[in-house]
């Protein structure tokens, strides 16, 4: 299966209160993070991690945190995303698509207003702006194929790209 996600923050104490996470402190957040991940993603799955995996973390508590997570991690670079270990990564870009069942999606950390084939049906992920699921409805309603795949906008959860066409209809 492939997954999304973005924005996890592990290790940003501050984003606990900028987004009201409910999460007691860090530490939970970090726990409960990890846990919902690996809840759905399995060994042999393929994540794209859409950008700002740590957050006010040094590189070998980011890299401590990132091991626990399972699957075929593709990073797509955020704003916050340095000095990684590149070996815990299948490999880390800053814009990637692919074709996913006939369907081509446009991935990168930030929204994008037009990107590749969006005018022929294609669908753009990202994160970065941390909004709601009302976002991603909002978008869905004006015809917008256009996907905040962050983790605060999916309940602290990744999404698989099954959900993603669903969502879309597709």
């Amino acid at each position: 299966m492939i997954y999304f996600t973005s924005d996890l923050h592990l290790g940003h104490n501050g984003i606990l209160r900028l987004q009201e996470r409910p999460f007691s402190d860090v530490q939970e957040m970090n726990i409960s993070l990890i846990q919902n991940y690996n809840s759905v993603v399995r060994g042999n799955d393929t994540v794209f991690i859409l950008g700002d995996v740590c957050h006010k973390l040094s590189v070998p508590e980011a890299n401590e945190l990132i091991e626990k997570l399972n699957g075929k991690k593709i990073l797509i670079r955020g704003n916050h995303d340095k000095g990684y270990n590149p070996n815990l990564f299948d490999h880390i870009t800053d814009f990637e698509t692919i074709s996913h069942e006939g369907h081509y999606i446009a991935l990168m950390h930030y929204p994008m207003l037009s990107w590749p084939k969006s005018r022929k049906g294609s669908i753009q992920l990202h994160g970065h702006i941390h909004e709601r699921m009302e976002y991603n409805l909002e978008n869905r309603a004006a015809g917008i194929r256009r996907y905040d795949v962050g983790v605060d906008a999916n309940n602290y959860y990744p999404v698989s790209v099954d959900q993603i066409f669903r969502f879309f209809g597709i």
